[in-house]
């Protein structure tokens, strides 16, 4: 029998779409794992429901999406040797996890057939583990002497994207844009690392070599960490179509650059969010919340627009299924509110004043996956289940 979950008197409804960021709605219904109703409380099928939750007035927002991170067994990293990242992360609001590589694997094979048995490995584990997070995981690192029937193997055991390029022994963009294109070719997904090396064996990838690569992501475009020069970002955003991935561990000031570039280009709806972490910089349980209060306090860029960087422009850059509070998506969903003694009124506000937002509720899948968010500030007004 299915689940009916109502969620009721919320105060503003963030689409995660950049063509409508702010919906005319106060209520959304779930049917199992999916989005059913959209709209007013009073207009929607909302009898029957198994769970009500009545939002006391917070807001409403898609899960967050991570872009880049990099897992590498379950919720532990060998990065910082910490268990519980991606379930904190979750307490940050993410919902969404795409990996950019398991670069961090002990031991991690660099010979060809080691590197498909390790991405489809990671890619079975991550899509079978128990935990909330959604984590799309079994990222290779490209190797030289991979073939092209290394990505159709891996293709069809399920592995859709590619690690960050440059972090392995194919450094090259001519040797890059043959991979690109197989990967390609089997509907896998490609990322490239941007800016100075990050770990031992990576090395710098300038513009030339993403351009020439042809990657669809431009992994970090503002470093991870070391950035590009400016005029280097500006050509990137300028001669490709690739998405745009400003990251937290990256130079915040090339972050607002890029971002900036492409509002100039009328091209917003390529730019998404990441974290890059684990990192040498450590876990950010916060890194997307963090950046979405960066990127629209000090970038002049209304919250509710930024809101759709880390939702619907990832999901739809991305292609994947949650993202967007529309019928028929993933019911991967967040209440949130202003915290607690901010000057800014309601989350908008707050979050254009640089405040990072109290979470009171996440749910993914249309599960309640926790209450009150045990790492950002309390919020204004906390949802209950009435």
């Amino acid at each position: 029998m299915a689940h009916k979950l109502v969620i009721k008197n919320v105060s503003i409804m963030l689409s995660g779409a950049l063509e409508e960021p702010i919906l005319d709605a106060d209520a959304v219904v779930v049917v199992d794992s999916s989005i059913a109703e959209v709209g007013r409380f009073a207009d929607l099928d909302t009898g029957g429901a198994n769970t009500t939750v009545d939002a006391k007035g917070s807001a409403l927002a898609p899960g967050l999406i991570d872009s880049h991170v990099h897992p590498v067994a379950g919720d532990w990293t060998p990065r910082q040797s910490q268990m519980g990242w991606i379930d904190s992360s979750m307490h940050g609001g993410v919902t969404t996890m795409i990996s950019a590589g398991e670069a961090h694997f002990p031991g991690r094979p660099k010979d060809p057939k080691g590197v498909v048995a390790l991405a489809i490995a990671a890619q079975r584990s991550f899509a079978a583990w128990p935990g909330l997070v959604k984590v799309h995981a079994g990222a290779p690192i490209l190797e030289k002497d991979m073939v092209e029937e290394d990505f159709k193997y891996m293709a069809e055991a399920g592995v859709t994207l590619l690690g960050e390029i440059g972090l392995g022994g194919v450094k090259a963009g001519e040797e890059a844009k043959v991979m690109v294109d197989w990967a390609r070719k089997y509907g896998i997904q490609s990322t490239i690392h941007t800016g100075g090396p990050s770990i031992p064996g990576s090395g710098l990838i300038d513009k030339d070599i993403v351009l020439e690569a042809g990657a669809d992501i431009i992994g970090h475009i503002n470093g991870g960490h070391t950035a590009l020069p400016l005029d280097q970002i500006r050509c990137l955003c300028e001669d490709c179509s690739a998405g745009i991935e400003i990251v937290h561990n990256g130079n915040e000031k090339a972050a607002l650059y890029a971002m900036r570039t492409a509002f100039e280009l009328n091209q917003a709806e390529r730019v998404i969010l990441g974290t890059d972490g684990p990192a040498g910089s450590g876990v950010q349980p916060l890194g997307i919340i963090r950046v979405i209060a960066m990127l629209a306090s000090i970038g002049d860029v209304p919250a509710e627009t930024v809101f759709c960087f880390a939702t619907g422009n990832t999901a739809r850059v991305r292609e994947i299924d949650c993202g967007l509070i529309e019928k028929g998506r993933a019911a991967d969903i967040i209440l949130l509110d202003a915290p607690q003694h901010s000057a800014g009124n309601n989350v908008l506000e707050a979050v254009n004043l640089g405040d990072i937002p109290g979470i009171g509720m996440v749910i993914i899948d249309g599960k309640i996956t926790c209450h009150r968010s045990r790492n950002t500030p309390p919020a204004q007004h906390l949802p209950e289940i009435v």
